[in-house]
């Protein structure tokens, strides 16, 4: 602890009066810099004056730590450094930790895991893993996660691995950091490693803890299936965390170790996905961080997030489900553009397992649609692209096309318009409807859309929607060529929507007989004239061209030569393309073709015809032959070809690398091939081959029930996660390890919820009751909510359906409230089937009805007249008795059970009834002293009885 006061004084003089005014004004003069020449003056000055200082002898120790710190500036600011590279790895040679930790600061600032001083380094860190200061051994692990190469890694390995075990809780998570680095690097290097993670899953220290989940994640995230037996263990893990069971210096705004939460939340989604067996132990968990988590709070609102992304992953519950749409729906209403932004993520992923639940936020999407903030409307977006149907597609897009049109980000307008094409492709309810929207898209994204969209469309055209329908095909067609004509009059249409106009044109421009051949070739003319640089442009107008005339001369009739097509015909035999000269030769040799023989070359519609190709080229033969008999070497086979330039590859690349072996300069050679890496199954077949070990570490004991307060009002339905962990449940085993994280003073037990959530308002004894908030509440409420728009009802109705909007307006529809049963002890025996009323089940909650209470709401039990007959002898002796059991009876043998350890005792052959024992009134002490003394536990933190709880009591049993 002396050692550790000195560093701490020493850094603090270093840092308040250590550096020199010329290192100060240094700084100074590079803050106050007024361009980046200045800026580069300065630094190239004081490169100058640090080479002229570091050829010295004899530099104090200090002196060249600030030097160093200096060249580190101007190493950051892009200036070359390399003549300091060697006094910063002496540095880190030094005995004295802080100079080795500025040692090791500059090296990993200015040299890379290929440099040739990495040599030394590597010789450094095997030297202070070894040292007996765990300060040293830190700096060391640090240096290893920036240095160490894929070729290094063998060399400190070892000593990592068995710095896993060290004393010091920080001194194993570094090491644990650096494995983890490991498996970044060189996944086949840590493959026999991976059982060490899973050990230090249940290191004592939670910070250790947290370390392990990051190299877990990566690996679960590689094969899932091989690690499926931690689910328990994780889902122990966070439930404590949950509870607070971690010392108070891992809370982060009153908020329980939240990023060990997220991390644990992003294991368990990847572990439950499509498995109901694993997803069962997840449900209760997640139940309790939505009811626990405080969303006042950013970070409480980053688990809430998480969890329903969790909850989406996984096997999908009702329960959980619910518990999921309340938290989006509290994003969603939030003022916040971030928290909606999160709900409308939120949203996206809980529509893929029910589409409904979009309904009943409809006016909430509504609104982000219409929001300025891009970033929120574009999410929105992606919304809708997902909950897109035959029904509302033409709204979809066509507010699709609408922002595209109002925005300059070529990304996002690239995006919007491959969106708009893939959703008219796939949902369009007509032909015209579908033409229109190609249209707008190529207009207004331009030359942004991608060239395989225009593609897709040419491909459409001809295959056409119906599989058998050949009017709707050629209605298709020709509503294309109707369109295309009028578009060709505007002025500034893009390249790539003028080459499908050129393409239809030509295909179908006189198929059905609306216009003659005379007329669609001056247009084309027109359109090859207008973009007279465009070679592309120009390429499909005389293609185009070209088939008009074939298809006219092939049946028969006369096609007269304008004076402009026999213009752009001698221009482009004149041109300097290749290819547009090629057309045109093209063209001519077909004009002097016979009708037969242009029909067989030019087929009309036939662009979707499959082409046939001999690739032996037979026709070849003889002319092989011959060039064979003349003397000429004959083909090598493709495969002789390949095999060939390999090896010629690489016996330069050899060459070139020994040639320029001590050069450090550019490689213009082609890469070696790449070597056959192990395969990733590697790692499965390590983890299987030590699964013996792995199992023996692994004991089935039993966990104590873990249930919520609906699973204690309702005891006699088990659910199945706590059948599971029942009969099949495994944890980790922790022999010889300590059973707590931290001090057992910062462990305290969670209060119970039904006592928090009932200190929360007072007895109805001439004061506020439970009624009169809720009512006023639900009358608040009422008052703020604003009317919508007609508009904005017609969009919903075409984004979600009539019944939608109609099941959202109606009023005076609220459902009854669910009226609060007494809890009833587990060990209660099950009543006979026959005498059990089953009640129909209630419907899904509408979280925008706001309406009156109907008429045949049961009538709720205030819980607190419930606990008027323990308060103080007769506060409830007005209540009117009945021949079934009391209330206050019933209330007390529920709240014993929180006070004592012992479980309320029920009467067997009443049970069905729910008449509960008189023996527990007789047994343990006073009632009321135990509530006082219960309140008074709650108000101090601790719990008076008993010792604070064991951390690890679960996975121990």
């Amino acid at each position: 602890m002396e050692q550790l006061k000195s560093f701490g004084r020493e850094l603090a003089m270093g840092s308040q009066g250590g550096s020199s005014k010329e290192f100060l004004d240094l700084v100074k003069s590079i803050g106050e810099a007024r361009s980046k020449s200045e800026e580069d003056r300065i630094i190239l000055r004081e490169l100058e004056t640090l080479r002229r200082r570091l050829s010295e002898p004899d530099i104090p120790r200090r002196k060249m730590k600030e030097y160093l710190l200096r060249l580190a500036y101007a190493e950051m600011l892009g200036h070359d450094a390399s003549f300091g590279y060697i006094h910063a790895v002496k540095m880190a040679h030094d005995d004295n930790i802080l100079l080795k930790r500025t040692g090791y600061l500059t090296v990993a600032l200015f040299l890379d895991e290929g440099h040739d001083l990495i040599i030394l380094i590597v010789n450094t860190i095997q030297k202070d893993l070894r040292s007996d200061n765990y300060l040293v051994v830190s700096a060391a692990l640090v240096a290893v996660c920036k240095l160490i190469s894929e070729e290094t890694i063998p060399a400190v390995l070892p000593q990592v691995v068995e710095l896993l075990g060290h004393p010091k809780e920080a001194v194993r998570k570094k090491a644990v950091m650096a494995l983890h680095r490991f498996y970044q690097r060189s996944p086949s290097s840590v493959s026999h490693l991976v059982s060490n993670f899973r050990k230090r899953l249940c290191d004592n220290d939670p910070g250790v803890m947290g370390a392990t989940l990051c190299p877990l994640f990566d690996l679960i995230l590689e094969d899932a299936n091989s690690y499926k037996d931690l689910v328990v263990s994780l889902v122990s893990i966070l439930k404590q965390i949950a509870e607070k069971r971690l010392p108070t210096t891992y809370d982060y705004h009153h908020m329980p170790a939240p990023f060990i939460q997220i991390k644990l939340l992003k294991i368990l989604a990847l572990l439950g996905s499509g498995d109901k067996q694993a997803s069962s132990h997840m449900y209760t968990v997640l139940t309790e961080i939505f009811r626990k988590c405080e969303s006042s709070s950013n970070i409480g609102n980053a688990i809430i997030y998480e969890c329903v992304c969790c909850v989406s992953s996984i096997y999908p519950n009702s329960k959980v489900l619910d518990a999921a749409i309340e938290a989006t729906s509290k994003f969603l209403k939030s003022e916040s553009h971030n928290l909606k932004y999160m709900g409308i993520d939120a949203l996206g992923r809980l529509i893929r397992i029910n589409p409904d639940i979009a309904e009943e936020h409809q006016l909430a999407v509504i609104d982000c649609l219409e929001d300025p903030d891009d970033t929120l409307k574009w999410k929105t977006f992606e919304l809708l692209y997902k909950m897109t149907k035959s029904t509302n597609v033409e709204v979809i897009v066509d507010r699709m096309i609408d922002y595209m049109i109002n925005i300059t980000d070529s990304h996002y307008k690239t995006e919007i318009a491959s969106r708009c094409v893939e959703l008219a492709e796939q949902f369009a309810p007509s032909n015209q409807w579908f033409i229109q929207t190609m249209n707008k898209v190529f207009e207004h994204a331009g030359d942004l859309v991608n060239p395989r969209v225009a593609h897709n469309l040419m491909r459409l055209i001809a295959e056409g929607f119906g599989e058998d329908d050949e009017g709707a095909d050629t209605q298709l067609r020709s509503s294309a060529v109707d369109s295309y004509l009028r578009i060709l009059g505007e002025p500034k249409l893009p390249s790539l929507f003028l080459q499908v106009i050129c393409w239809v044109l030509g295909e179908y421009g006189t198929a059905d007989g609306k216009y003659s051949a005379s007329y669609i070739i001056g247009k084309l003319c027109d359109v090859a004239e207008a973009h007279s640089s465009d070679d592309t442009v120009k390429a499909y107008a005389v293609s185009a061209i070209m088939k008009i005339f074939c298809f006219e001369l092939a049946a028969g009739r006369k096609v007269e030569m304008l004076p402009e097509c026999q213009t752009l015909i001698d221009e482009v035999l004149a041109s300097h393309s290749t290819d547009l000269q090629q057309r045109a030769y093209e063209f001519q040799a077909l004009l002097g073709l016979s009708p037969q023989v242009i029909e067989n070359v030019m087929p009309p519609d036939a662009s979707c015809e499959d082409i046939e190709i001999d690739k032996s080229l037979p026709f070849l033969s003889n002319y092989i032959n011959q060039a064979i008999e003349n003397g000429a070497r004959p083909y090598i086979s493709e495969s002789e070809r390949s095999g060939t330039a390999s090896t010629i590859a690489v016996a330069s690349a050899s060459q070139y690398q020994h040639d320029t072996s001590s050069v450090h300069s550019l490689k213009f050679e082609a890469y070696d091939l790449p070597k056959p890496r192990g395969p990733v199954p590697s790692i499965q077949s390590s983890s299987m081959s030590s699964l013996p070990t792995i199992s023996s570490d692994l004991v089935p004991v039993s966990e104590a029930t873990y249930t919520t307060r609906e699973e204690q009002q309702n005891p006699k339905v088990q659910t199945l996660a706590d059948q599971i962990s029942a009969e099949i449940g495994v944890r980790l085993r922790l022999d010889g390890v300590q059973k707590k994280w931290g001090r057992q003073t910062y462990s305290s037990p969670s209060a119970p919820s039904t006592s928090s959530s009932s200190s929360t308002q007072k007895p109805s004894n001439g004061m506020v009751t439970s009624e009169t908030i809720r009512e006023n509440t639900l009358d608040s409420r009422k008052q703020q909510i604003p009317e919508v728009s007609a508009e904005k009802q017609r969009l919903a109705a075409s984004l979600f359906g009539k019944k939608a909007v109609e099941k959202k307006t109606q009023a005076g529809t609220r459902r009854p409230v669910k009226e609060i049963q007494p809890a009833v002890a587990t060990s209660a025996p099950e009543a006979p089937k026959e005498d059990k009323v089953i009640a129909p089940a209630a419907p899904p909650p509408d979280l925008l009805d706001l309406g009156e209470p109907s008429e045949t709401a049961t009538q709720t039990i205030d819980p607190f007249k419930q606990l008027e007959g323990l308060l103080g002898p007769g506060a409830g002796s007005d209540r009117a008795s009945g021949p079934g059991p009391s209330v206050s009876a019933v209330a007390t043998a529920d709240l014993m059970s929180m006070v004592t350890d012992m479980p309320p005792i029920i009467d067997s052959k009443s049970s069905d009834k729910g008449v509960i024992s008189s023996t527990v009134a007789k047994k343990g002490p006073n009632v009321k002293d135990a509530l006082q003394k219960d309140a008074t536990a709650r108000q101090v933190g601790v719990t008076l009885t008993g010792n604070n709880p064991n951390l690890f009591k679960d996975l121990l049993g």
